[in-house]
């Protein structure tokens, strides 16, 4: 049985728009006339609405799939997200940037979140689809292995 998977437009466009989000973000960044501790407290915040975005949507996967997820991490997810939207928000508020800036910022940096999402949930569902399927293409779902086939694979050399 064939699994639907996602199109190479659907995981091109993800992509694109993490690299033109992320990129456009730091090149604005950089080119700021804001100081180093400010242009720092962004890029920190980029870094970590990253991380935070794409750990909820991996532990979001792993509960829809009986993978057990502690209420602690899913509670933490949840607030590492929050903690760096509102910080980002708070940040912009109370920034020196003119408006047509902090619109720049704002926008790049919820591309940059809603893309790092699609893209994470692009490479969960070609990993499942390769699983169930049977499809050994390497490198790709290496990553996925539970501990119990990384011990049968071992076992298996």
């Amino acid at each position: 049985m064939k699994l639907p998977r996602p199109t190479g437009a659907f995981i091109g466009a993800s992509w694109a728009a993490l690299f033109v989000g992320a990129i456009t973000y730091l090149i604005g960044l950089y080119n700021s006339t804001i100081g180093l501790s400010e242009k720092g407290y962004y890029f920190i915040l980029i870094l970590f609405g990253l991380f935070a975005v794409v750990s909820l949507q991996k532990a979001v996967r792993d509960k829809e799939e009986d993978i057990p997820v502690t209420g602690i991490y899913m509670g933490i997810a949840w607030t590492g997200l929050i903690a760096s939207i509102l910080l980002m928000a708070i940040g912009l508020y109370n920034a020196s940037f003119t408006l047509s800036e902090k619109g720049f910022y704002g926008m790049a940096y919820v591309l940059s979140l809603f893309a790092a999402t699609t893209v994470q949930k692009n490479i969960r569902d070609i990993a499942v689809i390769d699983k169930i399927e049977g499809v050994s293409s390497g490198s790709s779902t290496s990553w996925f292995k539970s501990r119990s086939e990384e011990t049968t694979d071992e076992e298996n050399s």
